[in-house]
């Protein structure tokens, strides 16, 4: 079985192709995406409008490399994002894949992006077991219990503002570090002290939900920092507030994802989503991890990001499930619930 899968959800376009094999692997066959993240950078944050054109320019070129990396002339069945993302930029990356299901006469099936990040975990470290998934991105930040790819998601936890990826864009703005704020950021910490400054953790008190996030309150304390610095005419310290914002982050994000791991049983954690390359993230999850006694199953940072193999996967593991095809009438769902893994 070959799935090529078609992603659009936010500002890259990426087409994958993955072959599953009958021991229930998946091999990557081919992996293209093409980002327009350099024309949202002066306005420090992702265009809609600007993304969705970008779409429909880069859609079709990539179908044909991706294609022609696999070196097939069609897949056997059709995967695409339906939601959750911008309404504009899902509609482009939908429409073409209905347009190449009907043109090839394929099987569509329309699936959650948000399990995507999940399920491409598969493709390094093989069959996945119960666990517990952390999504981080610039528009998520989940906590899920996951207990079989072809079944129905269970969120335990979201951010009840803004998203970790969102307050490092924010952040790395308030400090002209440019846009994405992640990469800047994560380069700006490497040379600066990660306990200089004490930035609050949010929504981690006795009464507090033990796996919700809030991150507006740590970007409010990184911008009033820097006023007072600017009021007092002293220069930033910006090494040692990237390493402390970046350190206030991390240290919520797994703290809540072990403790979610411990309460339901299971011995495995997953992390997914274009921010959990962040190195802090990565470093202190695994230290926690060990110490739990949890195994760790990080994705290489270019499946992190948004990509067309993440649902290539996810819809090879739906397939073998015995999941139905969705009709090609089926619509995008730009606040799709992390429940509903495919619309039929």
């Amino acid at each position: 079985m070959i799935v090529l899968g078609v992603e659009s959800s936010c500002d890259e376009t990426g087409v994958g192709i993955v072959r599953r094999h009958p021991d229930g692997t998946c091999e990557l066959l081919a992996d293209e995406v093409a980002s327009s993240v350099d024309q949202h950078a002066r306005f420090g944050g992702v265009v809609p409008e600007i993304a969705s054109r970008a779409h429909l320019e880069a859609i079709v070129p990539a179908m044909r490399r991706a294609l022609s990396t696999a070196g097939i002339a069609k897949p056997d069945a059709l995967a695409v994002t339906i939601g959750p993302g911008l309404a504009g930029a899902l509609l482009v990356g939908v429409a073409a894949a209905k347009a190449y299901a009907a043109a090839w006469d394929i099987p569509l099936f329309a699936l959650n992006h948000l399990g995507g990040h999940v399920a491409v975990d598969t493709l390094e470290h093989g069959p996945m077991p119960p666990c517990v998934a952390l999504l981080v991105s610039g528009g998520h930040t989940h906590l899920l219990h996951v207990t079989d790819l072809a079944e129905p998601i269970v969120e335990m936890g979201s951010t009840v503002d803004d998203a970790a990826g969102e307050a490092f864009d924010k952040v790395a703005r308030l400090l002209d570090l440019g846009f994405p704020g992640g990469p800047a950021l994560d380069a700006a910490a490497a040379h600066g002290d990660p306990v200089a400054i004490a930035f609050p953790r949010g929504m981690t008190g006795p009464r507090d939900p033990r796996y919700d996030f809030s991150f507006s309150g740590l970007k409010t304390a990184v911008a009033r920092y820097v006023e007072a610095a600017q009021r007092n005419g002293t220069e930033l310290p910006i090494p040692d507030i990237a390493a402390s914002f970046q350190e206030a982050v991390a240290d919520v994000l797994t703290m809540k994802a072990v403790r979610a791991a411990q309460d339901v049983g299971v011995d495995t954690l997953v992390l997914g989503g274009g921010a959990t390359a962040n190195s802090r993230i990565r470093s202190m999850a695994e230290e926690r991890c060990a110490a739990a006694g949890l195994t760790l199953r990080v994705p290489k940072p270019r499946l992190c990001t948004d990509n067309g193999v993440m649902i290539a996967t996810l819809g090879a593991h739906v397939i073998a499930g015995g999941a139905e095809p969705s009709p090609l009438t089926v619509a995008t769902d730009p606040g799709l619930s992390v429940s509903t893994s495919q619309i039929r």
